[in-house]
């Protein structure tokens, strides 16, 4: 079936039909990932937008239900060169083009993909539409292209309420008994959950208990720190600050997460009375351009942003250069940081954009990119460990 996808400056790439079939408006982005196409569609991050994959041929592993990084997808459609329709993995459970009927996402296939990523880097992020109507009217069309907004998200992938994950409690021969929470196979469709078995080795945040505040976290986040030890509950985003410090957390989380950071106005003004407490606080993605504004920083929207495994970050402290997993299309502004309040702690060394914050005279650490992510394969992983010896002092 021909498929399009119009752009809001009235460029058309026709296509073949994948996925749901519906028409559909949203925001058209780019991640350059070779791999983890499960882990991008699952990412609630994704809310509100469009991927376009630039690797040639996605679908080839098919769709593994125990990698998933939330209950379903997020993205309001799929964008890809060639998706393969026979998929070879002993994991798989499904192809993907089953995955995206079973959850609406329409997509389209056999476009440029090249092209389009040349156009969104140029010109930069627009918005876009794909529909199978071959009469469509550009007159009509980019009128609402060019009035379409995201919105407000995170309430839409923020978890409805408050729920625990208990760290891991004991050690069998065959490697601790993790305390995340995934997706059997024969249980997807219900969305019910099972521990996992984990390689963890040390137990180090034994005993703590983390606060986590879900602005569209992805499921790896309360893994990492179920894990090591910690139990682990997880907030709505629009919870009081005052609910979560009256249940004495050992430290806070705060998320990764969709959207224009600025539109939070709820989340930000309870975030400020966080940074106001004592408790040591970690800030991933959103988080991170959450906690900013509330001190008095600044974000921009980026050209393009950065999507995609193998963006390089230096740590400023150290010096070292990792390379980290990045979901975002905005940036906290440099040079309205306040030295008296936080200074950059990590910056992306493609186009030294900030990817990091240390907060003068307060236990709190935020970045920009995703540690909890595998693209190094686990390159910033320890920043949770420094955030669990944090919790200690």
């Amino acid at each position: 079936m021909k498929t399009f996808l119009i752009l809001e400056d009235g460029t058309v790439f026709e296509g073949t039909h994948i996925g749901a079939r519906k028409e559909i408006i949203s925001e058209i982005v780019f991640n350059t990932s070779m791999a983890g196409y499960l882990e991008v569609l699952t990412d609630p991050s994704y809310a509100g937008q469009a991927v376009c994959m630039t690797y040639p041929l996605i679908g080839n592993y098919g769709i593994c239900i125990d990698d998933m990084e939330s209950k379903g997808p997020w993205p309001d459609g799929f964008i890809v060169r060639e998706l393969s329709r026979v998929p070879s993995n002993f994991r798989c459970d499904m192809t993907i083009q089953q995955f995206l009927e079973q959850n609406g996402v329409p997509g389209i296939a056999g476009i440029d993909t090249r092209a389009l990523t040349r156009i969104l880097r140029e010109k930069g992020t627009m918005n876009g539409m794909i529909t199978t109507d071959e009469n469509y009217n550009l007159d009509e069309i980019i009128p609402k292209l060019k009035s379409y907004t995201t919105g407000k998200v995170v309430e839409r992938v923020s978890c409805k309420e408050k729920y625990t994950l208990q760290g891991t409690q004991e050690i069998a021969d065959n490697g601790p008994l993790s305390g995340s929470s995934v997706f059997r196979k024969e249980d997807y469709a219900a969305g019910i959950r099972e521990k996992k078995p984990s390689l963890v080795r040390e137990l180090n945040g034994k005993g703590l208990r983390v606060a986590l505040l879900d602005l569209g976290a992805k499921d790896n986040i309360a893994r990492s720190l179920a894990e090591r030890g910690c139990d682990v509950t997880v907030y709505p985003a629009q919870t009081a600050a005052g609910e979560i410090l009256a249940d004495e957390p050992d430290g806070i989380m705060l998320s990764n997460g969709p959207g224009d950071p600025k539109e939070c106005t709820v989340m930000i003004e309870e975030i400020r009375k966080l940074y106001e407490s004592e408790v040591p606080i970690f800030a991933i993605c959103l988080g991170h351009q959450l906690m900013a504004l509330a001190t008095g920083a600044d974000t921009f929207k980026m050209k393009y942003g950065h999507r995609g495994g193998n963006h390089p970050v230096k740590d400023l402290q150290t010096g070292r250069v990792y390379i980290s997993s990045q979901n975002h299309g905005y940036v906290v502004d440099m040079d309205k940081l306040d030295p008296a309040v936080a200074v950059p702690a990590f910056i992306n060394v493609n186009d030294g954009t900030n990817e990091g914050l240390s907060y003068t005279g307060k236990n709190i650490f935020t970045v920009q990119f995703h540690p909890e992510a595998c693209p190094g394969p686990q390159d910033s992983s320890y920043l949770f460990d420094r955030f669990i010896n944090m919790m200690r002092t």
